[in-house]
């Protein structure tokens, strides 16, 4: 792997003729060189014209379910050949831990959003979001938002510290929205990052164009960049404060959100003393931060914030814990838990950053900056190894307000930790930090949990409570989820990465439209009151009931006659229910209610009873009902009244991997004065052929 490390660009691999000025990048554990890095002579402006053609138009011929089953396909053929990524990952200075984390969590992010794909996005091109507003009086004028994929390229500019993991993370929500994707990694790790792309291409799965690799500096692509491109940056806060004043993003309209390093915090609860299950799983997850990646991550634990009467208790058990569970050394040597930094410049960055610590007013407790003793490949010890080794260090500030501490960020296995006396004071601790992705709070007392997040929560991304209940299944401190928002306010870069369907529609845009119903149904594929229906009645045509999907429309309807409500069918039903509520039993008791007008039918047995005026019995294509959703009762029924229904087809979603679809119904039960009594949606499962139904 010493040749020139190539980008993948225009739907081809590519090396420069001239690679003289190619960087030599290093294993983490031994010095050697693994690869060469160039992009002297790379078009960086044909790859971003690439993209927003051929890629923008072989990902819109795809609907949002389409990508999603592209993605698990990306996934399992990743997972058949991870073994290959975490020999390579090795080379990084990544244990087989921290690899999992890496690898694995980036595959599982694919898997992830290949779920929510097809769990959450219609199987179609437009996204809509939120209900109906009504412009007009009398319905013929209506507004709706949706969003549409942006029609640009994604670029993703990631750090060093997970090569698989990051790239995926932003790849995945970019793909889903229909955007093609140009990742650019950072050069230290970008070999990992190259075999990952490499797989994927091989697949022959990505649609041309879906995705691009740029392997080494691109100093000018912020000058090609244009209105529609999107820019998702990870790493320094100064790399991102300079990228974020380019006249690209001032003025020209491209987005550009950031993830950057952050002064996060744990807090230990006045509560969580020595020998609670609080304290020891405070520890035990202080210490993995401290060592997982080499502390390497952005969502590590910097600070411990601590009561001032337990932190030699604390000091006490991390070193304890640090002694008995960390040996350091080269990842492929048996029994190592810790490895190198990614490189030698990252690891003289990480003492300068303690000898800052340490002159700001810190002391080193446990730990120091030596040289460590390391286990190499071969089960052999040494004490001056060739690589980025580090030991773990814990620094104490009897000053708790020391700027040092606050703001100066050690991007390895250092933590500090400080005291606090009161929670007001751990609140006031942790946002001196100036905004963070994630504060961790291990107490079991639900009032300190409540006190500290209403102090600290809009200072962090992500606020993880740790207590005996989930410390067993709690993902941990610096383990965000594709489900969950990562990224944090102020110094963390104020962007917001993952989140499920938010991340997707951050490469979308939200656009408020408005016209007629007709025009609304063909704009958002979901038909909408006042468009036009295809109703059956009384027999005439094909119930919609017997029909496939492949032979149902939208707008093809059911308009039932009419059942008349007695007082004995609503005693009957609360008889045989137990639903005795007065509103239905007691005539002086309902009428003294301001809602109604004395007794009244269940609104239950009025959705029951529509059920049996809509639905053809007979075995067919419509296979299950499988929920109801946004029931709303509007108008009382009395004894004596009638209710009719119109049930309508208002969204029709195939499935791309099973022999059926949804399809949500427009449900609206009228009474004999033609207002309305009741409304929601009825969603069933039905056949994609007839054949599929028998």
């Amino acid at each position: 792997m010493t040749d020139i490390l190539p980008s993948y660009v225009q739907g081809a691999w590519w090396t420069p003729a001239d690679a003289k000025d190619a960087t030599e990048v290093r294993d983490a554990s031994t010095g050697e060189v693994v690869a060469r890095v160039s992009t002297n002579g790379l078009d960086l402006g044909a790859a971003l014209a690439y993209a927003r053609s051929t890629g923008q138009d072989s990902l819109g011929e795809l609907t949002f379910h389409q990508r999603a089953v592209l993605l698990k396909r990306l996934a399992l053929a990743l997972t058949e050949r991870k073994t290959e990524l975490y020999e390579i990952s090795a080379r990084t200075g990544a244990t087989a831990q921290d690899s999992w984390v890496d690898i694995d969590g980036g595959i599982g992010v694919l898997f992830a959003y290949s779920s929510k794909g097809r769990r959450e996005l219609p199987n179609a091109k437009v996204y809509v979001d939120g209900p109906v507003e009504n412009l007009s009086r009398d319905g013929s004028f209506i507004g709706r938002h949706i969003y549409s994929r942006l029609r640009g390229a994604a670029v993703q500019i990631n750090a060093f510290n997970f090569p698989v993991w990051g790239s995926l993370e932003k790849f995945a929500p970019a793909f889903l929205a229909g955007v093609p994707t140009i990742v650019k990694p950072a050069t230290p790790t970008g070999y990992l990052t190259e075999a990952m792309v490499r797989i994927m291409v091989e697949t022959g799965l990505l649609p041309e164009g879906s995705l691009q690799l740029v392997s080494g500096s691109v100093p000018t692509l912020f000058d090609d960049l244009q209105l529609g491109d999107l820019v998702a940056f990870t790493g320094s806060a100064s790399t991102a404060e300079h990228l974020r004043a380019h006249d690209a993003v001032q003025t020209g309209g491209v987005r550009f959100t950031s993830e950057t390093d952050s002064i996060n915090a744990s807090v230990l609860g006045t509560d969580a003393v020595s020998g609670t299950p609080e304290f020891d799983a405070y520890v035990r997850q202080l210490v993995a931060e401290m060592t997982s990646k080499a502390g390497q991550k952005c969502t590590a634990i910097r600070r411990a914030i601590v009561p001032t009467s337990l932190i030699d208790d604390v000091i006490g058990a991390v070193r304890t814990r640090l002694a008995e569970r960390i040996v350091i050394g080269d990842p492929r040597a048996d029994g190592v838990t810790m490895g190198p930094l990614a490189s030698t410049a990252q690891r003289d960055e990480v003492l300068r950053q303690v000898e800052r610590l340490l002159a700001g007013g810190g002391e080193l407790v446990v730990g120091d900056t030596d040289a460590p003793t390391v286990r190499l490949a071969d089960g052999s010890e040494s004490a001056a190894p060739d690589g980025a080794f580090v030991s773990p260090m814990l620094l104490r500030f009897p000053d708790a307000e020391s700027e040092a501490v606050n703001e100066i960020e050690a991007f390895g296995p250092v933590s500090s930790i400080i005291g606090y006396d009161s929670l007001d004071e751990a609140s006031a601790l942790v946002a001196r930090g100036g905004g963070s992705l994630v504060t961790s709070v291990a107490t079991h007392d639900p009032e300190v949990a409540v006190a500290l997040a209403s102090g600290i929560a809009a200072y962090n991304g992500r606020v993880l409570f740790l207590d005996r209940d989930d410390a067993r299944s709690s993902t941990g401190h610096g383990s965000p989820l594709p489900n969950l928002v990562h990224g944090g306010p102020g110094r963390a870069g104020g962007g917001e990465e993952l989140g499920g369907i938010r991340a997707v529609l951050h490469h979308m845009q939200r656009t408020a439209v408005q016209g007629s119903p007709a025009v609304m149904t063909a704009l958002t594929g979901v038909w909408h009151q006042g468009a036009a229906a295809r109703p059956y009645q009384n027999g005439d045509g094909v119930h919609p009931f017997r029909k496939s999907l492949a032979e149902l429309h939208i707008g093809d309807q059911v308009a039932s006659g009419s059942r008349t409500v007695t007082l004995d069918d609503i005693e009957t039903f609360a008889a045989f229910t137990g639903d005795t509520f007065y509103a239905h039993m007691d005539e002086e008791s309902a009428a003294a209610n301001p809602f109604f007008p004395g007794r009244v039918a269940h609104g239950y047995l009025l959705v029951s009873w529509a059920a049996g005026l809509f639905v053809d019995p007979a075995p067919g294509p419509v296979l299950a009902n499988s929920g109801l959703e946004n029931l709303r009762f509007v108008t009382p029924v009395s004894p004596g009244d009638q209710i009719r229904v119109e049930l309508t087809a208002k969204q029709i979603t195939p499935r791309e991997t099973d022999e059926y679809g949804e399809v949500r119904w427009d449900a609206v039960l009228k009474n004999q004065d033609d207002e309305i009594v009741a409304t929601y949606d009825v969603l069933t499962l039905v056949a994609k052929e007839l054949d599929a139904a028998a």
